[in-house]
C-alpha cells in the first residue's frame, strides 16, 4: 500500500475511539480557508483502542457524520484517513546515499531490524528526512508501520460507505503537519495532544518525527477523578474541571459549586486532579529523558539535544491552567499549539463556526485536510 499516494480534493478524516472528525480546506489566495467540517461522538465500543470492533455500527456513524458536514456540502468521495497511534510504529533509520530507486529496495532489508512485527503482516511506507544543515554522508529515513489486521478492516468499511480511500497516515503525521509551522522545527519540540480516550506523545525535530508513543491517559480520567474524590455526577465534575481548572495562584478562592454539606473550591477540584496529573507529567518527563539519551545526531542548527519546548493541542489542552501547571513541573517552555499556523494567515486562529479552543480537537483532522490540498 502506497501510504504517499495523493489525489486531488481529497478531505480528511479522523477517527478515534469515541468520535469522528472531517475537515476539507480549499485554497483562498495566498492561504487556505477551512471549507466543511463536522463532528460525531461514537459509542464506546465500535472502536476500541485503535481497532474497529463493530463494523455495521461504525458504517452506519460514517455515513451519519458524512450526512451532517457544516459548511460547503462535500462534493468528493475522496479521503484520507489517519491510523491509531497505539498500534503503529516508527524508527528513523540511517542509510547509506543511494538513488531513490535503489532506496525502495534496500529499505525493507533494513526496516526488519528495527519492526517489531512480522514484516508480511504489516503495511509499511518510508520518508527521507530532509536535513537543516549541509547533506550528510548518509540518509536519515523516517519508516512507518502498521498491521494489516487493523488497516484492512476500515478500507473494507469505508468502500461500503461508497468513499475511495487515497491515502492512510499515523495520526502523530498528521498532528505534526498541522501543528509545525512549514513542518521545520530547528530544535527538538514535544506535541502533547490530550484528547477524551487516549494522548499521543511526538517528539518532532527538524523535518521530521523522530519519536511517537501513545498512552491511555485522557481527559476524561481528570474528570472521574473529581467525580470520585468531591462525589458529584461526571457532569458536574465535568462542568467543576471546566470553570475550575488548574487556578494554581487561587486555588483557595470559593468559586466552585453547591454540593450537600457545603460548598466545593478550587483548591478541592484542583486536588482531586493532582493524582492523574501527577500521572501526566510522570510520563511526559520519562518521554523526554527517553529521547534525549537516545536522540542520533540529527543536522539541527540547535547543539542541545532535549527538547526545548512542548507544544499542546487535543480538547484536553483547553484546561485552564494546565500550560502552567506542566511548566512548574518540567521547567521548559510549554504553549497551546496552533491547528491553523499552517492555514491561515497569522494571526488569525479560528474560523466563523469553529472556535480556536475547539479547534484544538481538529489537529489531526486539519493536517488531514492539509494532505489532502497539496499536489
Amino acid at each position: 500500500m502506497d501510504f504517499l499516494t495523493l489525489k486531488p480534493k481529497s478531505f480528511g478524516l479522523d477517527i478515534s475511539d469515541l468520535s469522528l472528525k472531517i475537515a476539507k480546506l480549499k485554497k483562498k489566495g495566498k492561504f487556505l480557508s477551512l471549507d466543511s467540517f463536522a463532528e460525531l461522538n461514537i459509542k464506546p465500543g465500535i472502536v476500541e483502542g485503535g481497532e474497529l470492533k463493530d463494523e455495521q455500527a461504525f458504517i452506519k456513524s460514517v455515513k451519519d457524520i458524512l450526512a451532517n458536514v457544516k459548511g460547503e456540502k462535500l462534493k468528493t468521495s475522496n479521503v484520507i484517513v489517519s491510523l491509531p497511534e497505539n498500534k503503529s510504529f516508527f524508527t528513523v533509520v540511517k542509510m547509506p546515499k543511494m538513488k531513490e530507486e535503489e532506496l525502495r529496495l534496500a529499505v525493507p532489508f533494513e526496516a526488519e531490524n528495527y519492526i517489531p512485527m512480522p514484516f508480511d503482516e504489516v503495511y509499511y511506507d518510508f520518508q527521507i528526512i530532509s536535513s537543516v544543515k549541509e547533506s550528510p554522508d548518509h540518509l536519515d529515513v523516517l519508516v512507518s508501520a502498521i498491521p494489516k489486521s487493523v488497516v484492512d478492516p476500515y478500507i473494507a468499511c469505508l468502500k461500503k460507505t461508497g468513499l475511495t480511500v487515497r491515502a492512510l497516515e499515523i495520526e502523530s503525521q498528521s498532528i505534526s503537519r498541522a501543528m509545525i509551522k512549514k513542518e521545520l522545527s530547528p530544535f527538538p519540540v514535544l506535541i502533547v495532544d490530550l484528547g477524551r480516550s487516549n494522548t499521543n506523545f511526538i517528539v518532532y525535530s527538524g523535518y521530521s518525527i523522530r519519536f511517537a508513543s501513545s498512552s491511555f491517559f485522557s481527559s476524561s480520567q481528570l474528570t472521574e477523578a473529581i467525580s470520585k474524590s468531591l462525589n458529584v455526577s461526571l457532569e458536574e465534575a465535568e462542568a467543576l474541571k471546566i470553570k475550575c481548572g488548574l487556578d494554581v495562584k487561587n486555588q483557595a478562592r470559593d468559586d466552585g459549586s453547591q454540593k450537600s454539606g457545603g460548598r466545593i473550591t478550587k483548591k478541592e477540584v484542583f486536588e482531586a486532579m493532582v493524582p492523574a496529573l501527577a500521572d501526566l507529567t510522570g510520563q511526559i518527563k520519562r518521554y523526554l529523558a527517553y529521547y534525549q539519551t537516545h536522540a542520533n545526531h540529527e543536522h539541527l542548527a540547535s547543539q542541545n539535544n532535549g527538547v526545548e519546548k512542548v507544544i499542546l493541542c487535543g480538547r484536553g489542552s483547553t484546561l485552564k491552567g494546565l500550560a502552567d501547571f506542566l511548566y512548574m513541573s518540567l521547567k521548559i517552555p510549554v504553549e497551546l499549539g496552533n491547528p491553523w499556523i499552517n492555514i491561515l494567515p497569522e494571526p488569525l486562529k479560528e474560523v466563523p463556526g469553529l472556535p480556536f479552543e475547539e479547534s484544538l480537537g481538529y489537529a489531526t483532522a486539519l493536517g488531514l485536510a492539509l494532505r489532502g490540498i497539496r499536489e
